[in-house]
């Protein structure tokens, strides 16, 4: 076996012939076959991949690798940016490299087997690769020296390559799709995390790689903009300054409570961080945008960028109309709106509530009682939408009146308040995949049963079993990240004087919507102050949006979708003319996720080749009706006996942490 490996090795190190470059590839994989057996360290019958005797030297070589402006290496839970105060950033992250493979995070695996996965066991799969790049801190004053540290993620396709191999892995895709998930406040790198794969795989077949990175102040991107030293600061104001209009016994005094705490808040946020609240603007996040596609070495971007997301895009398309990809913008904005006093608030008011009438409750009853919990007939009465709507009303009313007690074996006595209730169903219109669980709690709730609602309503992440800990926990900071950044888009737009303007607008929004009216109007009323600590953050975008763009870009806006309707997308495509097209989506939800082959079929069009429809507009369906979503029987999740709604709707509130 020596010898036959000692021949090969001749062969290897001949200069090959053009026609005999896969004779010596085949050898190079042999060689290696045989040293792996050689060692013991591989065996043909349990494939065992060691990374190498040396512990210290990975099969793949080291990372990051010189000249990457990304600095990749691959990720471990360690891997996060260094601080901004660290002298040598970059011998700090090159330290966190893990040589063995085992402790990296790989994409599925894929069943194929090939010559190459004989020796190597990651053969054939992603690989997820995070790094950071650094950015001014403020692009319009060349004097200040201080930067911002964008963490990245990016999952690649192609996986790796080991050391001396002739494979094809290890080398980055034609385009990488850009994403973001929204906010303000969202994390493109948990949105990677949780959905690169699938990403890559709907919109270019698994050809292309995906990255996220986090906007500046977001998540582990550096300086993080957080106004609390520890989240539980934050934790016991919250219920207080969230309380609904409806459950106010004087909302003139509710409104003067939160007035003075967002006043102190943003005093703390000057107090801790001076000025960073003037560098988060979206037309910054815009900016960070492009210094990420000039570190890709791609001459345009290509790029899936959701809910706030496109606002994100629309302002980028429009500062470098030059640079524009093969962009979609799902989940559509009209960053217009963002520049008006409470824009962000009151723009989606009435999709909340049709989303709510028409599908939770009409696609319930269309679906029945096997598939939703609450069509169950009532006195041998089939209900309807009315009647359903009325019962629930009742419900709802009777929490403003006096909360129902409940309890939980792992925090003990608990209440279930119309305020709590009233936000988790808002935020269940952003994913009709919910409506199942949510029906059955409700159902179990009208009839006197507070278990399933005490699951989920009670989601207070501290955990007193934890032991205590000296090391100082980093407090999130996107909270604050997502007012600042809504505030700085809106900050020369007249505020007006007092209170009783903002006491109108708060009892116009919930009169219009008492689903969605007490959220968004708090996601907007801080912005009353932000100027007395922040005259004018350093740089907005205030042109229009219809800039001739290198590429038109593809917009999906969605009939039902509770944050970001239809007409957003259609008064945007009526601006941006030849510059766009659009695919109104019909269906439920927040963004395309109520799946659709048509939507995602010109959407793969899109990113894999360039092609776009003809028409301004193109009308797509989502393929199944919430509650029957993967139904083929007339059984469905309602009636199997295994089913755990707390599991669906605790998946929910992870993926709503995402996108903010």
């Amino acid at each position: 076996m020596d010898k036959l490996a000692d021949e090969l090795r001749s062969s290897a190190n001949e200069k090959p012939r053009p026609q005999s470059r896969k004779v010596v590839c085949l050898a190079v994989v042999l060689i290696a076959a045989l040293g792996f057996y050689h060692r013991g360290s591989w065996t043909p019958g349990n494939r065992k991949f060691e990374t190498a005797l040396d512990s210290n030297v990975s099969p793949y070589g080291r990372f990051p690798v010189p000249n990457d402006p990304f600095r990749f290496i691959p990720c471990t839970s360690t891997s996060l940016p260094p601080p901004l105060d660290d002298p040598h950033p970059e011998a700090s992250w090159a330290k966190l490299f893990d040589p063995k493979p085992t402790h990296w995070n790989w994409g599925k695996s894929k069943s194929n087997e090939t010559h190459e996965s004989l020796t190597d066991p990651y053969a054939g799969r992603g690989i997820f690769l995070c790094g950071y790049v650094d950015v001014p801190l403020d692009y319009t004053n060349k004097s200040d020296s201080r930067i911002a540290r964008l963490a990245v993620t990016k999952f690649q396709v192609s996986g790796l390559a080991p050391t001396g191999s002739c494979s094809s892995a290890g080398k980055k895709s034609e385009r990488t799709i850009v994403i973001e998930p929204g906010g303000p406040g969202g994390s493109g790198t948990s949105m990677a995390w949780r959905a690169a794969e699938d990403v890559t795989e709907r919109l270019s077949e698994g050809a292309f790689d995906v990255l996220g990175w986090d906007p500046r102040g977001v998540n582990t991107s550096l300086p993080a903009i957080s106004c609390f030293p520890y989240d539980a600061d934050r934790d016991r104001w919250a219920l207080l300054r969230s309380q609904a209009r409806e459950v106010s016994p004087s909302p003139r005094a509710q409104l003067e409570f939160v007035d003075a705490f967002y006043e102190s808040t943003f005093r703390a946020c000057w107090q801790r961080q001076g000025d960073l609240s003037r560098f988060v603007s979206t037309a910054f996040v815009a900016r960070d945008l492009e210094e990420i596609r000039k570190a890709l070495g791609e001459d345009e971007l290509t790029g899936y960028l959701v809910s706030y997301g496109t606002g994100i895009g629309q302002t980028y398309a429009n500062m470098f109309p030059d640079s524009v990809g093969r962009m979609i913008l799902d989940g559509t904005e009209y960053v217009r709106d963002h520049r008006l006093v409470g824009g962000f608030g009151w723009t989606a008011l009435d999709n909340g509530t049709d989303a709510w009438h028409d599908g939770f409750l009409g696609e319930c009853l269309n679906a029945g009682p096997e598939h939703c919990a609450l069509a169950k007939p009532r006195q041998g009465e089939n209900a309807t939408v009315a009647e359903l709507e009325i019962r629930l009303q009742s419900l709802l009313q009777s929490l403003i009146e006096r909360p129902i007690p409940g309890y939980r074996e792992s925090s003990g006595p608990s209440l279930i308040t119309y305020t709590r209730l009233v936000d988790s169903l808002y935020s269940a219109m952003y994913n009709a995949r919910t409506w199942p669980a949510l029906a059955k709690m409700l159902y179990d709730l009208e009839n006197g049963n507070s278990t399933l609602a005490t699951e989920f309503l009670d989601e207070w992440e501290y955990d007193p079993t934890l032991p205590c800990t000296s090391t100082r926990k980093k407090p999130s900071g996107s909270d604050e990240l997502g007012i600042m950044v809504i505030c700085s888009d809106s900050y020369d737009a007249h505020q007006p004087d007092g209170l009783d303007w903002w006491d109108d607008l708060w009892a116009n929004m919930t009169s219009k919507s008492w689903i969605a009216g007490n959220t968004r109007f708090h996601s907007v009323f801080p912005c009353r102050h932000f100027s007395d600590y922040w005259p004018r953050p350093a740089d907005v975008y205030r042109g229009d949006l219809n800039n001739t763009l290198k590429n038109p870009v593809l917009l999906i806006a969605e009939t039902y979708d509770p944050a970001t309707p239809l007409r957003n997308g259609r008064r945007l495509l009526n601006e941006m003319g030849k510059n766009a097209r659009l695919i109104a989506h019909h269906g439920y939800g927040h963004s395309s996720r109520d799946s659709s082959n048509c939507t995602d079929s010109i959407a793969r069009g899109f990113i894999l080749r360039g092609e776009l429809p003809e028409e301004a507009e193109t009308a797509c369906f989502a393929d199944e009706k919430p509650y029957l979503y993967g139904v083929t029987g007339r059984s469905g999740l309602a009636s199997t006996p295994d089913w755990d709604p707390v599991v669906d709707w605790r998946e929910h509130v992870a993926e709503m942490t995402l996108w903010r």
